[in-house]
């Protein structure tokens, strides 16, 4: 799958382990201070993920990523992570597009994800792409917004 640019999004390998860490501490770091704790994605196994088959990227050098895990009736959104220079680019929408792509291509007819009730700006994406609020919960330091896609 490709954007407006060209860009399309990849597996990513081994290599892009470094890129992973870096864009997703970029783009989670800002919230550190909001929600007063480290976001879990900054906490990953970027590595596991990776070798894993969990992570694909986009950008020549990595500038987005996502984080999906597929279970027999949703793929999971674990994580969607852009670089602050590169918002308003189309990385984001690319990245969400592909994950709909993914998710019926393995069969899957929902995308799930949550985000963290203090993350105001994902309040606003997140409805715009289809997705509905499903629960309000708080799982340990996080509180968190579950929200699902059904796709047609």
């Amino acid at each position: 799958m490709t954007n407006d640019l060209g860009e399309r999004v990849r597996p990513a390998v081994a290599d892009d382990v470094p890129a992973v860490r870096d864009v997703t501490d970029a783009a989670y770091r800002p919230y550190i201070e909001r929600i007063g704790v480290v976001p879990q994605p900054m906490e990953a196994d970027h590595a596991a993920d990776v070798a894993a088959g969990k992570v694909f990227v986009t950008g020549e050098p990595v500038v987005g990523l996502v984080v999906v895990e597929a279970f027999p009736d949703h793929l999971f959104l674990d994580s969607v992570a852009v670089r602050p220079d590169a918002h308003g680019q189309g990385v984001g929408r690319l990245l969400l597009r592909f994950v709909d792509a993914h998710a019926r291509a393995l069969g899957l007819g929902e995308v799930r994800l949550y985000t963290n009730a203090l993350m105001w700006e994902n309040q606003q994406i997140y409805p715009r792409y289809g997705y509905e609020v499903v629960e309000r919960r708080v799982e340990g330091p996080y509180d968190r917004i579950h929200y699902r896609r059904r796709l047609a």
